[in-house]
């Protein structure tokens, strides 16, 4: 594994071989970026952004993220052999004063209160789970992201996970086994019409 862009490019990113971590192919994670930087859908810049990486495992979403210059990365990981190795690669990487890692369950952590908005947030829950809902509706509760915001989903694309009330899908790519959602939280006002 390595980091694709930024600062870091082309630096390797130690991982764990486990049969219940499933880390965030290369291939899939350049698709996500490239349609971070230029999708019509939304408009969200990396750069100087207060990133939540939830699920975060060895850190390749928000090491890839820190490399193209966020300003803060959260990573929430509760297995603390998985957030050994993130720790080693923020290390390596000299990367760790931009880095604040929770150790938690997302729920606890979520609850609590929040300093930070964030402008993007990524969940790479295990495929078999979809308590990752249950989640987005505590973010969505406690209002932990800015205006301007994109929440991005890795699960299995045979999922049919049903969100819908809580966010509006924008763009939905799928790469072999993985499906990408980018989306925003549903917000209703006063002016919504329903047909």
């Amino acid at each position: 594994m390595r980091i694709i862009s930024g600062i870091f490019k082309g630096k390797t990113i130690n991982f764990l071989k486990s049969s219940t971590t499933r880390p965030l192919k290369d291939s899939v994670k350049e698709n996500i970026f490239n349609i971070i930087a230029h999708s019509n859908e939304f408009n969200i810049n990396i750069k100087k952004s207060n990133i939540l990486d939830l699920y975060s495992g060895i850190g390749s979403f928000g090491l890839e993220c820190i490399s193209r210059g966020a300003s803060k990365v959260t990573f929430v990981e509760k297995d603390k052999e998985v957030v050994k190795i993130l720790s080693d690669n923020l290390l390596r990487l000299d990367a760790s004063d931009k880095a604040n890692i929770i150790v938690d369950e997302i729920k606890k952590f979520l609850e609590k209160k929040q300093l930070l908005k964030y402008e993007i947030i990524f969940l790479d829950p295990p495929f078999r789970e979809n308590t990752y809902i249950e989640e987005l509706e505590i973010i969505k509760k406690m209002k932990v992201y800015n205006t301007n915001h994109i929440v991005i989903i890795h699960r299995e694309s045979k999922q049919l996970d049903d969100f819908k009330k809580i966010l509006t899908p924008l763009v939905i790519k799928q790469y072999g086994r993985s499906k990408i959602i980018f989306g925003k939280f549903l917000i209703l006002n006063s002016f919504s019409i329903f047909f």
